[in-house]
């Protein structure tokens, strides 16, 4: 391929004029554009991810474990191998709301997450946080989350920090299966 070739190529080849390696991820494209999102929003239960997965399937939902009042969910588009979310069963958006039984059970469940993880996988450390609103970051802002992202020296390399993207070594229904089995029963 000559170098002008290479300077409009259309994405087809893995190494362009600039000489670096693309590692394509196509399927992120789906959250990017919104195409998987509800009709009506995730406002309403009826569309809310986060509703619907403890009713589904653990192969399909990524359901890792279910408590009285909060579920663990492998995120869909993680940050990082094994990131979790913490989701109350019941449709609320702020922290604030809540009830005591709640927020003990979602704070349980993060400790849990993290113990789990670094069990399976021995992260080094986490982010632990919630976007509280479209404002502040929130992805499905009506639905309150606790994200639960495992963090290892270097995983912040030049992939993510220079490559924009990141890689996944494992399958998701993989890492839910082996995060599944370690969770401590209830």
């Amino acid at each position: 391929m000559t170098g002008a070739e290479r300077h409009f190529d259309n994405g087809t080849d893995d190494r362009l004029a600039d000489g670096l390696e693309r590692l394509w991820t196509p399927h992120r494209m789906t959250y990017i554009s919104g195409e998987d999102r509800p009709e009506g929003g995730y406002d309403k239960p009826a569309g809310c991810p986060f509703c619907l997965a403890p009713g589904l399937p653990p192969e399909i939902s990524l359901v890792v474990a279910r408590g009285a009042h909060v579920f663990a969910v492998l995120n869909l588009y993680p940050y990082n191998p094994g990131h979790l979310l913490v989701c109350p069963y019941r449709h609320v958006a702020d922290y604030t709301e809540l009830d005591g039984p709640e927020t003990a059970e979602l704070a349980t469940f993060t400790k849990d997450a993290m113990r789990v993880v670094r069990h399976v996988s021995n992260a080094h450390g986490f982010n632990l946080g919630m976007n509280q609103g479209g404002v502040a970051g929130a992805g499905i802002a009506a639905h309150l989350h606790q994200h639960v992202v495992p963090r290892w020296g270097g995983d912040a390399n030049f992939m993510p920090v220079i490559g924009r993207t990141k890689v996944l070594p494992q399958l998701l229904a993989d890492t839910r299966d082996l995060l599944a089995k370690a969770w401590p029963a209830a």
